[in-house]
């Protein structure tokens, strides 16, 4: 009984630990909640070494699943998950997702931005436009394939070759194996807004990446005025690197 007794103790106190520790986070941030938006060839499972870091940290997670469609569509399924999350919010994207979170960013709720290896348009710009292909190039992006119906994937050897060339090979096939499909309408389509203007903005640099080249990131960070970090990684830093994403995702928050 005694020993039952002292077991119960010690989980009310660990317990009380968590409780107190979690509530002394909650108290640093101005934001609340953090909404995960992945780029093409991705979907929300890019996110599940970040979500429990930042969970553990005391901030409420919401990873989207957007159909990569169109930029409209994509920012209509952000805008929801940003009505559903409480807020203040941090917006986060990776790769194409820093198109939509460009477009959802610019309202009340929304706390601060984090691009993440992505795109940073500025209003009127599309992918195409901001890509800047013809000054950037990219291997990975050479590397695409376009279906019959219009829609851009990567092959599994370009996928390991250039989008997870620091995963394991394991790591690498799954993500190749549950892409999502990029519509390539979206090429053309332009944010009407650019949120980074009028919201803190932070981005994560991936130093070794052949899909949104390096160089082309650094120009993002300093045009949007951005608290910047790299970090040498490929394409999905978040996969290889989650706790230095995660990391610059607290910062945002408070």
């Amino acid at each position: 009984m005694k020993l039952l007794k002292k077991i119960a103790l010690g989980s009310v106190i660990v317990g009380a630990a968590v409780f107190s520790a979690t509530t002394s986070f909650a108290a640093d941030y101005k934001a609340k909640s953090v909404v995960l938006v992945h780029g093409a060839f991705a979907d929300g499972s890019s996110w599940n070494k970040v979500t429990p870091i930042l969970e553990a940290a005391g901030l409420d997670v919401i990873a989207v699943q957007n159909p990569l469609e169109s930029l409209e569509g994509d920012v209509a399924f952000t805008n929801r998950a940003i009505k559903r999350a409480e807020g203040p919010v941090v917006l986060v994207g990776h790769s194409w997702g820093g198109m939509v979170i460009t477009e959802a960013g610019d309202q009340d709720k929304v706390h601060s931005l984090v691009y993440v290896a992505a795109y940073a348009p500025d209003a009127g710009q599309s992918l195409g436009d901001a890509a800047k292909l013809d000054v950037h190039p990219a291997a990975g992006i050479a590397a695409l394939k376009k279906d019959d119906d219009g829609y851009f994937y990567l092959p599994d050897e370009a996928a390991a070759k250039y989008f997870a060339q620091d995963l394991s090979s394991e790591e690498a096939a799954s993500i190749a194996a549950t892409q999502g499909l990029l519509n390539s309408k979206t090429l053309g389509q332009k944010v009407s807004k650019a949120a980074w203007k009028t919201k803190p903005s932070f981005f994560a640099i991936a130093g070794d990446d052949y899909m949104t080249p390096t160089k082309l990131q650094r120009e993002f960070a300093e045009k949007i005025g951005a608290t910047s970090q790299e970090k040498v990684s490929s394409h999905v830093i978040m996969v290889s690197n989650p706790q230095f994403v995660a990391d610059l995702i607290i910062k945002a928050a408070k």
